[in-house]
């Protein structure tokens, strides 16, 4: 399972989640097999993070990086319709740093996929 994570810096499994999924400087791509990460993990620049053209871009970008599942700390209605649109898991309320939000995801405690207003 391929999963991206919203990231706030490019420090890998250690950047802190970014609040907004849309607006983040950087993305944390990684796999999992087998309920563990497979190392190395990916961490790629956001290139829609000061400016959003279309509706759609940023959603559309990460479903060409090949996730599944995107974790965020908040994303609002219409980004989740897209992701939902392209078969790709949304999981909102994330904090702290990559590594923990995304083992509170494997252990079930992490699933929230409520939009911000």
């Amino acid at each position: 399972m391929q999963i991206g994570v919203a990231a706030q810096s490019n420090s890998g499994l250690e950047a802190e989640i970014s609040r907004h999924f849309g607006r983040c400087p950087y993305y944390v791509i990684l796999e999992v097999e087998e309920e563990k990460v497979k190392q190395p993990v990916k961490v790629i620049a956001n290139p829609y993070a000061t400016a959003h053209g279309q509706p759609g871009q940023v959603p559309s970008f990460l479903k060409e990086q090949g996730i599944e599942v995107i974790i965020a700390g908040g994303m609002g209605p219409r980004a989740v319709g897209f992701f939902n649109q392209y078969g790709i898991k949304v999981v909102t309320g994330a904090s702290g740093k990559v590594k923990e939000a995304v083992h509170s995801f494997l252990k079930g405690e992490l699933k929230s996929s409520e939009p911000c207003h």
